[in-house]
């Protein structure tokens, strides 16, 4: 697949042809462009509960809630009742199709021993059965490579006391990393220019979109959860409805066929099924439009639904739970550290012991680039924040600093260590500071790192000094870049925009020999439009235009 930068891919991507129901140029998001989740159970069928009746309402309770806990994420769970059939619904794939040497490093674990959780949940455009090709539209693409429509990271922090959710506009342009289909054999290599997120999956399967994310964030992603349009409308029916508020009537639907056919009354709605599928898919009639809107929809249904799973006291009922149990395996695509009801369990579990207002949605921030976007300083420090495990809704306790994280691959002796100096003391009001590039390099090279030159053609604008790396084993050499100039270890990413170790001088070191950091903060950038799972005050913003 020819990468394509700003939007300008012909077909499904082009922004001239987008549409949300059936034209080729838009394949509106599967399953909310971010969201949801499943669960498992001990073997046996329903006549193991026993007899004690006070002892199987609380197995069934247990098995209820855990169920509920996974479906948060849109995808499976199953309990004890048709223990084999149920595993043999799950799907599978690779977890990472990207180069091991790029994999980003595994979080330390604190104090008690405990490492976060990071999940990372896809949802699928594929028109690869008649079912997903009604519901989707866009007879010319069936059976054509799918595309990540929907792209959620959710963070489970290491005391599972909180939970961090951050989506990225399914138009964001990255340069994809070298994916390797594990079916075929057939190697994607890194794109020279930057293509749509989404692009990610047909390179092989969902491994490429974690491979991705990955590349981009430097956070070790544990599992992956995809689910597709049918998949969508079987779990919506199987649940028995999510409550949704628009603030007017609405009619997703343009006089060119544009839309996602989503007609609703003012107020609150139970959706469920198609229904469902289309406030997810939803882009006209929601606020300006555009995908951002469409994010902060799938935000709040995805919030309603958990809160509405885990006050719905209804699916106590066995033969709810076997169809909901039923929708669930059968719904989705997961790694195979995932493909077992026994692990869908334990992170049931683990899962469970959050709190419905300790889970904070985001969208990763970002600025338009024509009729695309990209990812804004802000996206690097929410990165951070998910990287040091530090709750997104600002309820944490004061953390002690996070110990530097050792490289695999140790430095060079400074001397052996190619550094590239840039000038990006550039602000919104200030001209880039002649020559900073130059004496940075300088002052490298007298601290030993004698092959220290300045490019003095990138005169780019950086709030604060960075030094990149673009792959696991230049990070030693990149921390040891930063480490004689006193930048902080936070302040060291990796990065696909550099092809070697690459320090950006910021506007926070205009001038002097010394670099003062400035001091860091935990709180959640504005950009990131944060929603509190526990908020049921949302309602969408309809377009005057879209009303009926």
């Amino acid at each position: 697949m020819a990468p394509q930068d700003q939007g300008s891919a012909p077909g499904r991507n082009a922004p001239e042809t987008e549409t949300e129901q059936g034209a080729p140029g838009d394949r509106e998001d599967p399953s909310a462009r971010h969201r949801d989740d499943g669960r498992r159970g001990g073997k046996g069928g329903a006549g193991r509960r026993g007899t004690d009746r006070r002892g199987r309402r609380r197995r069934v309770l247990r098995w209820s809630a855990t169920v509920l806990a996974l479906l948060i994420l849109g995808t499976a769970g199953a309990g004890y009742l048709y223990y084999r059939h149920l595993n043999g619904n799950i799907r599978k794939d690779a977890l990472n199709l990207g180069d091991e040497k790029d994999r980003a490093a595994k979080p330390e674990a604190n104090a008690a021993g405990q490492t976060p959780l990071n999940i990372l949940l896809i949802g699928s455009d594929a028109r690869d059965t008649k079912e997903n090709q009604k519901l989707g539209g866009a007879k010319e693409t069936f059976g054509g490579p799918p595309l990540a429509d929907v792209q959620m990271l959710l963070h489970v922090s290491a005391d599972r006391s909180n939970m961090s959710v951050v989506s990225m506009p399914r138009d964001t342009l990255l340069q994809l990393p070298k994916c390797t289909d594990p079916n075929t054999g057939a190697v994607y290599p890194a794109t020279t220019g930057r293509a749509m997120t989404n692009e990610s999956l047909g390179r092989g399967g969902p491994g490429c979109t974690v491979a991705t994310w990955e590349k981009l964030t430097d956070i070790h992603i544990d599992h992956f959860m995809m689910i597709d349009f049918s998949g969508v409308v079987s779990m919506a029916d199987a649940i028995g409805g999510v409550p949704v508020c628009v603030d007017a009537n609405i009619y997703s639907h343009t006089s060119t066929g544009h839309g996602s056919g989503l007609k609703l009354r003012e107020g609150t709605t139970y959706v469920k099924g198609k229904q469902a599928l289309q406030w997810l898919r939803t882009r006209y009639g929601f606020e300006d439009g555009s995908d951002l809107a469409r994010a902060k929809a799938q935000h709040m249904y995805m919030n309603a639904m958990v809160r509405q799973l885990r006050a719905n006291a209804k699916l106590t009922n066995p033969n709810a739970l076997r169809r909901l149990a039923e929708a669930a395996t059968k719904a989705v695509t997961v790694d195979e550290g995932l493909a077992s009801i026994t692990r869908m369990y334990d992170l049931a579990a683990e899962l469970q012991k959050v709190p419905t207002d300790r889970i904070t949605m985001t969208t990763m921030p970002n600025e338009y680039v024509g009729a695309r976007v990209q990812p804004t300083a802000d996206a690097a420090k929410l990165f951070r924040l998910v990287r040091e495990d530090i709750a997104l809704d600002g309820k944490d306790p004061e953390k002690k600093p996070v110990p530097e994280p050792t490289p695999t691959d140790p430095a060079a002796p400074d001397a052996d260590i190619a550094v590239q100096v840039q000038n990006g003391t550039r602000t919104e009001a200030l001209a880039p500071a002649p020559g900073r590039a130059t004496a940075v390099a300088g002052l490298l090279a007298d601290k030993g790192f004698t092959q220290s030159v300045a490019d003095p053609s990138a005169a780019t604008a950086e709030t604060t000094t960075v030094v990149r790396y673009p792959s696991a084993d230049l990070e030693g050499d990149a921390r040891q870049v930063a480490k004689a100039l006193g930048i902080p270890a936070s302040s060291v990413v990796r990065s696909t925009d550099v092809s070697g170790v690459t320090l950006v001088v910021g506007a926070d070191w205009r001038e002097g020999t010394t670099y003062r950091a400035p001091k860091e903060d935990g709180r959640t950038p504005d950009s990131a439009q944060a929603i509190n799972a526990s908020d049921d005050s949302q309602c969408m913003h309809v377009d005057p235009g879209f009303t009926w």
